[in-house]
């Protein structure tokens, strides 16, 4: 295999690819629809921005799509720099900045709300809670297991 190909394959293996990739989705879907389905529902209601008919399976499309992208990413970028909890925490910090700008900045940019301060405040929560959550589970998911050895 060319040295191209192979670096289309994540470095920490494929099983570790998975793991992050799961890392991301699954707490992600779970929060995004409690945060704003349930929870937050008639606050986001309010901003007068949103369909009333909201379409779950684009957002998981979205999800997992977003959920791939984060999990090649991190050994690129993150592995191998420390505690796995510390790369982790520093990982949700910079997936956050770059996912506030299109998911936070940008539509209040964009779109027409009631309030953009309410909007924004809301999606910053949002985002937050998310990345808190998923940056470190992403790490953990690539976190090397050393075997133990006698005496350890």
């Amino acid at each position: 295999m060319s040295a191209a190909a192979q670096s289309l394959y994540p470095p920490a293996g494929t099983r570790a690819f998975w793991l992050g990739f799961a890392a991301y989705v699954v707490p992600t879907f779970p929060i995004a629809y409690v945060w704003h389905l349930v929870v937050f529902a008639p606050a986001y209601h309010a901003l007068a921005m949103y369909r009333d008919d909201v379409i779950i399976p684009f957002g998981l499309l979205s999800m997992l799509i977003q959920g791939a992208a984060f999990s090649w990413i991190y050994p690129r970028a993150f592995a191998d720099r420390g505690p796995w909890l510390r790369n982790g925490l520093r990982y949700g910090l910079a997936l956050a900045a770059v996912s506030w700008s299109f998911t936070t900045m940008a539509v209040a940019a964009k779109n027409v709300m009631t309030s953009v301060p309410a909007y924004l405040l809301l999606e910053t929560g949002f985002t937050v809670v998310q990345f808190a959550i998923v940056g470190p589970l992403i790490a953990l998911s690539y976190r090397r297991r050393h075997p133990r050895r006698a005496g350890d």
